[in-house]
């Protein structure tokens, strides 16, 4: 059984809700049917009942099981105003600018959704930016407490078991936060440790690579010093944590280099998360992956947040849609 098959089936142990509020892309129509053919989640999706179904008509999609909410013509619109109004209220949010978030805004709604408890999840992004799904997120659910960092990671899969926790991955940050500091990439890792025993492996132990162009003091520069102190951080956040840094990648996935590298390093060549000092390197270090391994990548998925809300990438294809609702409902189990 492969990653995601094993995500559904945990998913089908206690059904959440998840909202889909990008309903003018046929491939989210698409993936409700996946969805709720496999019974994985209760999906409500978001906008003209009528304009939904006549798509799903033409193209021969049953949603049959699936509830369509019209934000404009929603019975919790007034209330979800007013609440809105009260979280924003510092940030000086009117009951006129957000009767027009949350009536034009589909990823507005989807969030007041999530934060009053009327769904437990939602995920977006298939034809819209990742700054446009998760500004509403960061805005109104905010993180959990105690998290200072908000993060997101990729899940990367490979063909073969050779390397990670049998051939997975988790690669953060990978599409958020762009420059982080030392602090906050300690926060990253720490967060991804918990998201590897969420998604990956609940038993396993998660074993975390800080990543840099240098092993050890290999290199000295102000790059390779974020990451050593990034380190540190971590280890003083998280002592009993399996962590090391600053690592090259061959040393952090590699035995062999390890040995030569980093002799001492308690990973051994056998890390399981690797943590990228920026996010230029772990965006083109994910599409690497994805591109030349032939890899799945599910993501980027949030971590740190106080509600699970996931992000697509614009090339997703109905399949991976529906697979990150899957991990979204298995985050919604946990929380």
């Amino acid at each position: 059984m492969d990653f995601i098959e094993k995500i559904k089936k945990q998913a089908k142990k206690s059904i959440k809700t998840i909202v889909l509020p990008e309903t003018e892309d046929i491939r989210i129509l698409k993936a409700t049917e996946i969805i709720l053919k496999e019974k994985f989640s209760n999906i409500i999706l978001l906008g003209n009942e009528k304009e939904i179904i006549n798509v799903c008509k033409e193209n021969k999609i049953n949603i049959d099981n699936a509830k369509i909410i019209n934000p404009i013509e929603s019975e919790k619109l007034e209330s979800y105003i007013e609440k809105l109004c009260e979280i924003r209220a510092n940030k000086g949010m009117t009951k006129e600018m957000a009767t027009k978030l949350l009536k034009e805004n589909s990823r507005y709604f989807a969030t007041m959704m999530v934060k009053l408890g009327d769904a437990d999840g939602f995920v977006s992004g298939a034809s819209h930016t990742t700054s446009d799904t998760l500004k509403p997120v960061l805005q109104i659910i905010k993180g959990k407490p105690g998290v200072k960092t908000v993060s997101s990671f990729f899940i990367m899969c490979l063909n073969s078991n050779e390397f990670g926790e049998d051939g997975i991955f988790i690669y953060s940050d990978s599409g958020m936060n762009q420059n982080p500091t030392s602090e906050e990439l300690a926060d990253i890792a720490i967060s991804s440790s918990e998201s590897f025993k969420e998604l990956v492996n609940p038993t396993g132990v998660p074993k975390v690579a800080m990543l840099s162009y240098s092993t050890k003091g290999s290199a000295n520069s102000e790059l390779t010093q974020k990451v050593v102190k990034a380190t540190e951080i971590a280890h003083k956040l998280a002592p009993d944590l399996c962590l090391d840094g600053e690592l090259q990648l061959d040393a952090a996935i590699i035995p062999e280099v390890a040995k030569m590298k980093a002799p001492d390093s308690p990973l051994k060549g056998n890390a399981n998360i690797l943590i990228f000092p920026d996010l230029n390197s772990g965006n083109i270090g994910y599409k690497l992956t994805q591109r030349l391994a032939h890899a799945n990548a599910y993501g980027p998925l949030c971590q740190g947040l106080d509600k699970p809300v996931n992000d697509l990438s614009r090339g997703c294809s109905p399949e991976d849609i529906a697979g990150i609702v899957a991990i979204t409902c298995v985050q919604a189990q946990k929380m």
